[in-house]
């Protein structure tokens, strides 16, 4: 399809496109980086691109920093104390196929860059839309309830090695007023405060990665079990093994996720001329973090808490893990700040989310006060660090999240193959199957978990 014929056939329905809190503000700097990109991709080597994209990745390393918060770190925790290096496989299996769904996501984006409730509610049907909206918006909500109950947790044991007993109260005010001011400032559309936001969290996501590098460096790697850990895929039989794979699949890629994506892709004026940098955004953002600082984890607890039978019970038993690394009260710091730093980062886009799924559903734009009230509603979860919430609340959470999960997989797959929304670019030919047969099994994956889940519920 040529340039011409591809813009009448974007133009010719009613779906809202871009962002104009972005795109309206700052359009110099958004085409200084397409001329950027252009000559990127002009460059003869893969690697020699790869390394212009790095500077310019970002959306990746916000959907890093969804998914490695209190259900990631709490999953990884208890999988490496209880079964020591046998569950390494589930949270790379869990991410390789919801990367997988979230390139076809991503290629539905810059190709059209219609706003994908906009697709849902007019490209397949209003109830969908709905459903997804309020899933999402309820999935946020749920999940703020831990990073609160953990945030403050870890918080309190911060202040505790000094032997500061600091009430819950001003703890919960100032993880919401410090979320608040940071989620507020993403807001604002300018492209410089994106990039800061998305900087920072690279930043924070490979400090808490490297303190539980340190670890399996000091504690050692017994390589072989963790080549079976990895390719062995063994799956516990007990109802607390499969709650903690659930909750591992449910924490890799939440519902919330595949609203937030698409429109932090918008959010930096992303198109079709950023298709590569978006593969290897997913790649080296997305995929890469996460597994490496989930199987740290996974390593570093193995290798403490599990050989030393430690039953994780809260923060400090956890703590134990760094014990070997800098002793147990340096290391109830570092893994306090280290899960504080996820907790933080997942607050924030937590309130994002909420912001970005009434913004949508009640069309109003990105900025003012009624995008900033409906950002707070998330934070209904500060109710989170008022109660004796276990670690084990996130790992149960996750895994009621993956029942929410199919849906909207099957919704991006239909999308994917409707020629009335792509034209030209659905899927086709032999990379068309094969793209269909692994999305298929990114399907299988999530329902398999949420029949599984649900029967575990129903069945006792």
């Amino acid at each position: 399809m040529n340039t011409t014929s591809r813009e009448e056939f974007l133009q010719r329905d009613d779906l809202r496109r871009g962002l104009p809190m972005v795109e309206a503000r700052d359009p110099e700097a958004l085409e200084q980086e397409k001329q950027f990109l252009r000559e990127i991709n002009a460059r003869p080597h893969f690697w020699q691109r790869w390394k212009g994209y790095w500077g310019l990745s970002g959306p990746g390393w916000v959907q890093s920093a969804l998914t490695l918060g209190a259900g990631s770190a709490a999953a990884a925790i208890f999988a490496g104390a209880a079964y020591g290096y046998k569950l390494l496989w589930v949270q790379p299996v869990a991410m390789f196929l919801g990367v997988i769904m979230f390139a076809a996501i991503g290629h539905q984006l810059l190709v059209t860059r219609a706003r994908p409730y906009d697709v849902f509610w007019k490209r397949l049907h209003p109830s969908l839309a709905l459903f997804w909206g309020f899933n999402v918006l309820l999935a946020s909500i749920v999940w703020q309830f831990p990073q609160y109950s953990l945030g403050t947790a870890v918080f309190k044991d911060i202040f505790d090695v000094f032997g500061i007993n600091m009430p819950k109260g001003p703890i919960a005010l100032a993880l919401l007023v410090f979320g608040t001011t940071i989620c507020w400032s993403y807001g604002r559309g300018s492209r410089k405060s994106i990039r800061a936001f998305e900087r920072t969290l690279k930043y924070m996501l490979m400090l808490m990665a490297l303190s539980f590098l340190l670890v399996v460096i000091k504690t050692g790697v017994d390589w072989g079990e963790m080549l079976k850990g990895f390719f062995s895929f063994h799956i516990p039989r007990s109802r607390e093994g499969i709650t903690i794979v659930l909750g591992q699949l449910g924490a890799a890629v939440g519902v919330n996720m595949t609203f937030l994506y698409p429109y932090t892709l918008l959010a930096r004026g992303w198109g079709r001329k950023h298709r590569g940098l978006k593969n290897f955004d997913l790649g080296t953002s997305m995929f890469i973090p996460f597994i490496l600082a989930t199987s740290f984890v996974t390593i570093a607890c193995a290798n403490t808490l599990n050989v030393q039978g430690i039953e994780v019970r809260g923060a400090i038993d956890a703590a134990h893990a760094l014990e070997p690394l800098v002793g147990l009260t340096f290391g109830r710091l570092i893994f306090s700040f280290g899960i504080l730093s996820m907790c933080l980062t997942t607050l924030i886009i937590e309130m994002l989310i909420c912001g970005f799924v009434l913004s949508e559903m009640f069309r109003f734009e990105y900025h003012g006060w009624a995008y900033r009230a409906s950002t707070m509603l998330a934070n209904i979860g500060i109710l989170g660090a008022f109660y004796g919430m276990p670690l084990w609340l996130p790992v149960i959470a996750s895994s009621f999240n993956l029942v929410m999960m199919p849906v909207a997989y099957i919704c991006f797959f239909i999308l994917q193959n409707k020629k009335n929304y792509l034209g030209e670019e659905v899927n086709r030919g032999i990379k068309g199957t094969v793209w269909n047969i692994i999305l298929v099994l990114a399907i299988l994956a999530v329902a398999s978990g949420a029949v599984i889940k649900v029967l575990s519920v129903l069945v006792k």
